[in-house]
């Protein structure tokens, strides 16, 4: 029996951790504050209407792709996951808009046949 093949220990890879920098995590956490107030300044300064409303929606979803991309890890997975996550969401608006439609379009249809094209 060759005793060299007994006593060679096998390499085990070392299991490798990515340390993303305190940077990153403090230039999102600071981005996320300044998103923040701006949301607050919306109410604020009173802004009405559409406006209002895009302000928010806009903020909110820079707020969630920045926590989504960094402090869920999204932006460093492959390509197959990130779309396996995001996609959903982004068909469910879709159709979303399309049953929108849909119901002005009845509504229009049910008000000018049913009350006599008035």
């Amino acid at each position: 029996m060759d005793h060299a093949a007994t006593t060679d220990t096998v390499a085990v890879p070392q299991e490798e951790h990515q340390q993303h920098p305190i940077k990153l995590y403090l230039t999102v956490w600071i981005w996320l504050f300044v998103l923040s107030v701006g949301s607050y300044m919306v109410d604020i300064v009173n802004f009405e209407g559409l406006l209002r409303w895009g302000l928010i929606v806009t903020l909110m979803l820079l707020k969630a792709g920045l926590i989504i991309a960094v402090f869920m890890h999204m932006a460093w997975e492959r390509l197959a996951l990130s779309y396996a996550i995001l996609v959903p969401p982004v068909l469910i608006l879709v159709f979303v808009a399309m049953m929108a439609v849909e119901a002005t379009y009845t509504e229009w249809m049910r008000v000018f046949f049913l009350n006599g094209g008035t």
